[in-house]
């Protein structure tokens, strides 16, 4: 029997979002395969998750960019390395991959990186700070877009970039198997009666260049040209951006859409939040490396609207499974949103059909898993060759 590695995962925190949930799906892959998934991370609202899921969790500051205590990560991630007989260490942000990097080395094993984001760079400094992201063994780029973006940047050869999309649990993110209390209970957290609006669903963090301003613009937009009966999600946490939180409450009550607009903060339960929605909007203003919310959208057939650059134009077929729009174009969104709550019911299974069809078969969570347990094999098993060679 093939026994799955050892393998370190570090992550700044474990609240929520793409890279958290791929962390955790990757730990039931390695537990799955006998392998042991091991975590360390400043901790979060998913330790549980993750835990449950058989992962040895670690409690460290890895979310810090202070340089002392980055330093200071690499004895510590040693010590994690040696006590586990950890056999490859995979880093999903920038400060943690830098103390993961010199750890590795101190322990003679694999460090691969995972390039979740785009990583502007205004300077040299930032230049090679995000450098650390592609010194590994391998660098997993989760779009072609970040792998172009990688490749230009860095001038690395094609063999040393891995794709591997994020992928989707189609178990979970299954309309069929949301019941209905699971929907009711979601409206009553969010103040909506059953079946009385068409609900459109953002799902993101709260930051700037998710769009959210665009959105809030689109809906005012909607209501004057005599769209009615509409409710707004703004779907997320803040993460600390209380004062960009605050910006958007007074936006709202400025344009006068607080009993149609609704911040309701973190959501435990997305498929059935999926589930409630009539159409789910994706309006960042900045490329997305990937975007999770398109995936999780179509798998649960909903109409799904992205803005139309980064990650989003690879998983969403504009026309056939959502639509795509130029991004900040709040006019054109309020006329995208208008067109997806008005097909006609034949119009809506089709679509509906052809986008549960892409996801399956293109970004699915058993592919993603498959791909990240090979390369992880891959490594481990060159650099147990390599120990044999020396040791013959």
């Amino acid at each position: 029997m093939d026994i799955g590695p050892t393998v370190l995962q570090v992550i700044p925190q474990l609240e929520s979002g793409g890279a958290e949930q791929t962390t955790l799906e990757i730990a039931r892959a390695l537990r799955a395969s006998g392998g042991n998934a091991i975590i360390a991370s400043a901790g979060g609202r998913m330790v549980s998750d993750l835990e449950s899921a058989g992962a040895t969790m670690h409690i460290l500051p890895v979310d810090s960019k202070n340089p002392l205590v980055m330093w200071r990560n690499v004895s510590r991630l040693t010590s994690i390395i040696k006590q586990h007989d950890v056999k490859l260490v995979h880093a999903r942000s920038r400060a943690p991959a830098w103390s993961c990097y010199f750890a590795a080395r101190r322990c003679d094993v694999p460090f691969v990186a995972t390039h979740h984001g785009t990583y502007g760079a205004t300077s040299w400094i930032k230049r090679y700070y995000n450098s650390i992201m592609v010194r590994g063994e391998r660098v997993i780029a989760n779009s072609d877009f970040i792998a172009n973006q990688i490749s230009k940047t860095y001038h690395l050869p094609s063999d040393k970039i891995v794709v591997i999309p994020r992928g989707v649990d189609e178990q979970v993110f299954n309309r069929d198997a949301i019941s209905a209390q699971r929907m009711m209970s979601i409206r009553h957290l969010w103040g909506i009666a059953d079946g009385e609006k068409s609900i459109i669903l953002a799902p993101a963090r709260l930051t700037p260049w998710k769009g959210q301003t665009v959105l809030i613009e689109a809906v005012e937009q909607l209501l004057r040209s005599g769209r009615q009966n509409l409710i707004c999600v703004l779907l997320g946490d803040a993460q600390g951006r209380g004062t960009y939180r605050t910006e958007l409450r007074s936006l709202i009550r400025d344009r006068r859409l607080s009993d149609v607009v609704k911040m309701p903060g973190f959501c435990n339960d997305m498929p059935a939040a999926y589930a409630v929605s009539s159409v789910v909007v994706s309006p960042a203003i900045l490329p997305e490396a990937f975007g999770r919310v398109a995936i999780e959208a179509q798998a649960m057939g909903k109409p799904v609207i992205v803005s139309d650059h980064g990650g989003a134009r690879e998983t969403v077929i504009d026309g056939e499974t959502g639509w795509r729009v130029a991004p900040g174009d709040s006019k054109l969104l309020a006329q995208t949103i208008e067109k997806a709550l008005s097909m006609s019911a034949t119009a809506e299974v089709s679509l509906s059909e052809m986008a549960q069809a892409h996801v399956l078969r293109t970004y699915s969570a058993e592919q993603m898993c498959v791909k990240t347990m090979a390369l992880y094999r891959a490594l481990t098993d060159r650099t147990a060759a390599a120990g044999d060679k020396l040791g013959a």
